[in-house]
């Protein structure tokens, strides 16, 4: 604190020498001067001293029979005149506070955290109707309000908070993850298990419901495995009514699959040829400023670096400038060669199996073959698998009086 006061009053360094330099600081200390960090160099003393108590060393000096000089000036009554020379210097900082100030009332930057189901497209829309945008007064925004329209707008979002960082508004959403039911059930409805393939059943583990089939039985796509609803029986082994209930069993199914992959002999490859083209661009929002603006090829790509500079990454205003580094290609056709035909088909194959791994499906038997076929490669497989099934579908309701009839 005591060096600061220093620094605003503005001090000096000198150096004192002749005659009598101690009789001189002895003087200072009387006349209420106030001298520190003093330092003896050979006959000589340098020492600092208020620009106050310089003014005051004339009459001392001359008494003493000392010399004076001043070694290096501080503080700020030294500091704002050589600034205030620099006309330009004081006119850009004066310029870049006002445009600090300035962008900092504005929002710059909408980041949007946990959405998975709702793409930033749509949620975007949504803020461009609210007039929550990029460029809009921080003052205009009010973040209770748009968290209400959030979920009131969004009813998969259960979860909704808006933050205002600076000049960023940060959005977090927490969707409902709870899986949607394809077909919707009405009240008191039961629901069956119906099968999505044609094969043998393997194993079933009935929890709910009433089965349809047994172990070794053949079914066909789309026939009722195990129904929703209950027979309840009279006293004398009449079905009185049904309870109505969700199916639910674990179900195995031993059925076939095909797959089939083609590739046509040739294909085309890009070929760089080497040479290269560099442009700088500026981008300001979703606005962006190229130089050169024409193409630099007739085919090519672009690999492109851009950064932001440091006093805009800490507003989060979108400006930014980067390099577009052009490479020229020309489009080659080639032919596969057997070997490279069935790794690319195999490669199809492994993923197409890999998907049928995730679900559950096991492999019993294949038979996989690769040939040709006019001017493409056709890899054909068939698969004897054993994997779950099940959908369900909203049960068929039975009236008591149908009940009756069937029974009688």
């Amino acid at each position: 604190m005591i060096g600061f006061l220093k620094y605003i009053k503005g001090y000096l360094r000198i150096r004192v020498w002749g005659f009598s330099p101690e009789r001189f600081m002895n003087l200072c200390s009387n006349k209420g001067i106030l001298l520190w960090d003093i330092v003896k160099t050979g006959e000589m003393y340098e020492m600092c001293i208020h620009v106050s108590g310089f003014r005051s060393l004339r009459p001392i000096v001359k008494k003493t029979g000392t010399r004076v000089a001043i070694l290096r000036r501080y503080g700020l009554p030294f500091f704002v005149p050589e600034i205030w020379k620099r006309k330009v210097f004081v006119a850009g900082l004066f310029l870049a506070a006002a445009f600090w100030i300035l962008s900092s009332r504005y929002v710059w930057r909408i980041e949007l955290n946990g959405n998975y189901q709702i793409t930033e497209d749509v949620f975007n829309g949504f803020l461009e109707e609210q007039n929550v945008k990029i460029g809009m007064e921080r003052d205009d925004l009010n973040i209770a309000e748009l968290e209400k329209e959030i979920r009131r707008r969004f009813p998969q979002i259960i979860w909704a908070s808006a933050k205002l960082t600076g000049t960023r508004l940060s959005i977090d959403i927490k969707e409902n993850d709870t899986p949607l039911i394809a077909e919707e059930k009405e009240d008191g409805a039961g629901m069956d298990l119906v099968s999505e393939y044609g094969g043998r059943i393997v194993s079933m583990i009935v929890r709910s419901g009433t089965p349809v089939v047994s172990i070794g039985d053949t079914v066909e796509t789309g026939a009722v495995l195990v129904e929703g609803k209950i027979p309840i029986y009279n006293d004398d082994q009449t079905v009185r009514e049904y309870r109505y209930v969700e199916a639910d069993a674990d179900i195995v199914l031993e059925y076939g699959v095909s797959f089939q992959a083609t590739l046509p002999f040739d294909y085309i490859k890009n070929v760089y040829t080497g040479r290269e083209k560099q442009s700088r661009y500026l981008r300001i929002g979703e606005n962006r400023l190229r130089l050169p603006q024409e193409e630099p090829f007739l085919t090519y790509d672009c690999l492109i670096r851009e950064r932001m500079p440091v006093i805009f990454r800490n507003l989060s205003i979108p400006v930014s400038f980067g390099t577009c580094q052009y490479r020229e290609y020309l489009k080659v056709e080639f032919r596969y060669t057997k070997e490279e035909a069935e790794a690319a088909l195999k490669e199809k194959l492994i993923s197409f199996l890999s998907g049928l791994k995730e679900k559950g499906v096991q492999m019993i038997e294949n038979n996989v073959k690769i040939e040709t076929s006019g001017e493409t490669w056709i890899l054909k497989g068939e698969f004897l698998v054993q994997g779950p099934v099940g959908k369900s579908a909203v049960t068929a309701r039975t009236e008591s009086g149908e009940t009756q009839e069937n029974e009688q």
